[in-house]
């Protein structure tokens, strides 16, 4: 489909998480983070797995203990995708990680400990060029900032980075990225658009504790796309109460609509009224389950009736006019051929992977 994104990326520095690089107008990356117990190394390994095929960028892994340590080495040895150690309190867990083949340490220095332990883990990611990722969490303020502002809000948040950020500038260390999450969108926005204009650090998005797969997704689109629309944002994890892959589906949706991101399957789809010709809701789900490997962008176009449907389908790549007794398909805005309802899943289909097969054929032979 034809359009013009209006959005201008904010200008930001560059790091390298593994082979993805995030920040410096680089695609903005989708993330997600494993719930196993990552002790279980076979079940972090399957959930890692799943991830990946539903197109992951970049995974984090918790790491709580030197246990969960020696579980990352293994984990590390056995997957491609890049993977951040999530890391708390106890410097020498960071430092076990970074001898592992960690792609990126979330931490913060603040809560590492004294200046000696923090600058040994400054030392060993700089020495081994691994970046840092600051996370600052609405409801994990320090003490002596919620003295002072009584409550969590986004002028607390934009002090504790600042903060964090002022302990890496001491030992000259500038390979990092930084979030301001908190579960309020407002607090949320206010505290992104305000570090925005102090910093040239790449940004992760989130919204943290969004909720479950629902609510959740429609607070992350809310508060993540205001901030994308800005500009603003350099790689992004949907914090959901659901199946981790559900925050990677969501992600890339999210990305998707605001064309930041041509991945997969585009499906546009009509609501369905009574105008319908068949079922578009069912013919739509399954569709979308079945198209769900496809990773080449394609726009595809599904409507019920003939009152919007030649529209929408002349302008996809490929497209599907409800229409009696036959349905017209589309392939690039010209009428392909006509579809029974009773084959049309299998047909549109076939469809999308022949045009897929052939753009791949394309990009080969180039």
């Amino acid at each position: 489909m034809n359009s013009q994104n209006p959005i201008t990326r904010r200008k930001t520095r560059q790091i390298m998480v593994g082979n993805v690089a995030v920040g410096g107008g680089a695609p903005i990356s989708v993330q997600s983070m494993t719930n196993t117990e990552t002790c279980d190394v076979d079940a972090t390994l399957s959930q890692i797995q799943r991830l990946v095929t539903a197109g992951v960028d970049i995974v984090r892994v918790s790491v709580p203990s030197m246990d969960a340590a020696a579980a990352f080495k293994e984990i590390r040895s056995k997957v491609t995708v890049p993977l951040v150690a999530d890391i708390h309190f106890d410097h020498l867990i960071a430092l076990e990680v970074l001898e592992a083949g960690v792609d990126c340490l979330r931490i913060n220095p603040g809560n590492i400990g004294s200046e000696k332990r923090i600058r040994a883990v400054v030392d060993s990611a700089k020495d081994k060029g691994i970046p840092l990722r600051i996370g600052v969490n609405a409801g994990s303020l320090g003490k002596t900032l919620l003295r002072k502002y009584k409550e969590p809000n986004a002028e607390a948040m934009v002090e504790s980075a600042l903060t964090q950020i002022d302990i890496l500038d001491k030992l000259d260390f500038q390979n990092f990225k930084i979030s301001l999450k908190a579960s309020e969108i407002f607090m949320t926005l206010t505290a992104y658009r305000q570090l925005a204009s102090q910093i040239d650090q790449p940004l992760h998005l989130g919204i943290t504790e969004a909720g479950g797969l629902r609510s959740g997704t429609v607070k992350s689109a809310i508060g993540l796309g205001a901030l994308l629309m800005e500009g603003i944002g350099d790689t992004i994890r949907i914090s959901l109460a659901a199946d981790p892959v559900e925050e990677v589906k969501v992600g890339f949706d999210i990305l998707k609509s605001l064309g930041l991101r041509h991945k997969g399957v585009n499906l546009v789809a009509c609501p369905s009224c009574s105008r319908q010709n068949f079922d578009v809701i069912s013919v739509v789900n399954e569709l979308e389950a079945r198209l769900e490997d496809i990773t080449t962008p394609i726009d595809v176009a599904v409507i019920g009736c003939i009152v919007n449907g030649p529209g929408e389908a002349k302008v996809a790549e490929i497209g599907l006019t409800g229409a009696s007794p036959n349905n017209l398909a589309y392939v690039e805005g010209i009428p392909s051929k006509k579809i029974q309802n009773a084959t049309l899943v299998d047909d549109l289909e076939a469809m999308v992977r022949a045009r897929v097969a052939l753009r791949k054929d394309v990009i080969a032979s180039s």
